[in-house]
């Protein structure tokens, strides 16, 4: 007796979304009609599913979790994992498995963010729509195949971040001091600043306040103020007949050579290059 009916569309990538896209390994979906358990390891794989009916359980980082309906799970394949349906309430799942050269770096971003790969959305229809839809296409085949799943599978892994944003939110707010310090880089961009100043500023450890930064907004405290510089830089740059030497100043570099340094290490172009480009 089967263990379980599904539907899935196994499919080999081209070599160019290789190379360049996010790219489906496998969709499809699975309704357990008995107690299966799945197990698997040392997959260059990333997998997705959403529970749909039932409940069940998934053993992730050592640890055992019970799925419900609506509960939401993104897994690295090369890590060990199992799934399984319950006994008393076989689940319905859908999944998709995908890959890509970046899907990695997406998968270490969300883990950097602190969010869990079990999580519970407050729209699983936008989730469930995203499945259907790469699900469709790899059953059509058209021409733009791989071209669309790479842009499904991008939307699934934005409403992976925005979601688990939207379920901690009730308990995750910004301190107010990194506000007023991020604020602060804002406004006074075009002045000298350091860690130590903002520590005696905001009344803050330096050492706690380059960790929290970092944290919250996903990058350094030396190193938003040099983006945020290098963007005011930019606008000069286009609207403006200032001097490389004034612009320099004027967006808080200490002269123009170290602007130059910093400008093109930024953008990969002189200060001039990209006046002249743009």
């Amino acid at each position: 007796m089967a263990k379980s009916a599904s539907n899935r569309i196994i499919t080999t990538p081209s070599s160019y979304a290789k190379e360049h896209y996010l790219y489906v390994q496998e969709v499809g979906t699975l309704q357990s009609l008995e107690p299966h358990i799945s197990r698997r390891q040392n997959l260059n794989s990333y997998l997705f599913f959403i529970v749909l009916e039932g409940s069940g359980y998934v053993s992730y980082e050592g640890n055992r979790h019970t799925l419900t309906v609506g509960d939401c799970v993104w897994l690295d394949c090369t890590r060990p994992y199992s799934h399984e349906s319950s006994a008393k309430d076989p689940w319905s799942l859908m999944w998709v498995h995908f890959y890509g050269k970046e899907a990695a770096n997406f998968y270490d971003s969300f883990l950097k963010h602190s969010y869990s790969f079990l999580f519970h959305p407050q729209n699983a229809i936008a989730f469930t729509d995203i499945l259907q839809h790469l699900y469709q296409i790899h059953s059509s085949k058209s021409s733009l195949m791989e071209l669309y799943a790479n842009r499904y599978i991008t939307d699934l892994i934005t409403l992976c971040f925005t979601e688990n944003i939207l379920e901690n939110q009730e308990s995750f707010s910004i301190p107010e001091k990194l506000k007023q310090v991020h604020e602060y880089l804002e406004e006074h961009y075009d002045e000298k600043i350091n860690l130590e100043d903002l520590s005696s500023r905001f009344f803050i450890s330096k050492f706690h306040l380059s960790r929290e930064y970092k944290k919250i907004y996903g990058t350094t405290i030396g190193n938003d103020l040099t983006s945020k510089r290098i963007s005011h830089a930019k606008s000069m740059l286009r609207f403006s007949n200032d001097s490389i030497e004034n612009i320099a100043l004027s967006c808080g570099f200490q002269d123009a050579g170290y602007f130059i340094k910093v400008f093109k290490k930024a953008e990969n172009m002189t200060p001039l290059e990209y006046r002249k480009k743009w």
